[in-house]
């Protein structure tokens, strides 16, 4: 005779335990499910806890998710052998990373080699930010314009955006005598934040520092560093590296915008090529 199955309080028979890894004779609910892209344990919770997925907000354009916990990026410059070894310039390359030096993304430069050599530091780009996975998630654009401050109406600007073709954001600079300034746009090009550097942006064995500040400049809410990275780099090298440091809520949006502003700094006053060297204030 057969086994004799049990009822349950339905009346029904209740399911056999037939095998392992099993509750009652049905698969366990998570046996098979990968864990989902964002969990509890990325954000704060136990290490290895599964749990329902964290949606990123609902304005964050894909691929920046990174970014919503984050108040601090590094920028670091690669090395490039060709360029450091003959004096031809290159294609700049990146690795942004985040305050644990944990590479998060890479950004690629994207310019033909005539522009590079002929246009220097003024060349207009387009920088491609990508994830580990190869993902284009950023795209900044800048145009070929004035580098002096005799050319107020031409100034120079760089457009952000994520995902590739939808602006986000702007960083254009503006006007002044002396001091390198800039304004930080959202999409709809209104100021969200500003950008001041000091006169003097020529460093030796210190970090320079550009403030943001709130729009009343009475408030220094973050900052953008060229770091020190030694002698010898910085006298045989043209690779830099940059500490970005901004509020924790301010809009993800926004935070690559900063992205940006760090990335036209870079270039106008650090990239020297050739016989180009740093610049005082905007000269």
């Amino acid at each position: 005779m057969g086994k004799k199955k049990t009822l349950g309080q339905s009346g029904n028979p209740e399911p056999e335990d037939s095998s392992p890894g099993t509750t009652s004779g049905y698969p366990e609910p998570w046996a098979d499910i990968p864990l989902p892209p964002y969990s509890f344990s990325q954000f704060g919770g136990p290490p290895g806890t599964l749990s329902m997925p964290v949606p990123p907000p609902l304005n964050c354009p894909p691929g920046l998710e990174h970014l919503i916990l984050i108040d601090q990026l590094l920028v670091q410059q690669q090395v490039e052998i060709l360029e450091a070894i003959t004096g031809f310039e290159t294609n700049n390359r990146y690795e942004i990373k985040d305050r644990l030096k944990q590479t998060i993304y890479f950004a690629v430069e994207d310019n033909d080699c005539c522009t590079r050599n002929f246009c220097g530091y003024n060349r207009p780009f387009t920088i491609k930010i990508l994830t580990l996975s190869g993902q284009e998630i950023i795209i900044l654009k800048r145009p070929l314009r004035c580098n002096s401050c005799f050319f107020p109406c031409c100034l120079q600007k760089i457009e952000v955006q994520a995902p590739p073709g939808v602006p986000i954001g702007y960083v254009s600079q503006t006007w002044h005598p002396c001091f390198p300034k800039f304004s930080v746009q959202n999409e709809n090009r209104k100021e969200v934040l500003k950008v001041i550097g000091p006169i003097m942006v020529c460093n030796c064995n210190a970090n320079i520092d550009f403030e943001v500040k709130s729009l009343d400049k009475g408030t220094v809410v973050g900052k953008i560093s060229k770091q020190w990275a030694g002698f010898i780099k910085e006298l045989f090298t043209n690779s830099d590296n940059f500490g970005i440091q901004f509020p924790l809520d301010l809009d993800v949006k926004m935070k690559a915008v900063m992205l940006g502003a760090c990335f036209l700094i870079d270039f106008m006053f650090f990239e020297n090529t050739g016989l180009q060297r740093p610049k005082i204030g905007i000269w």
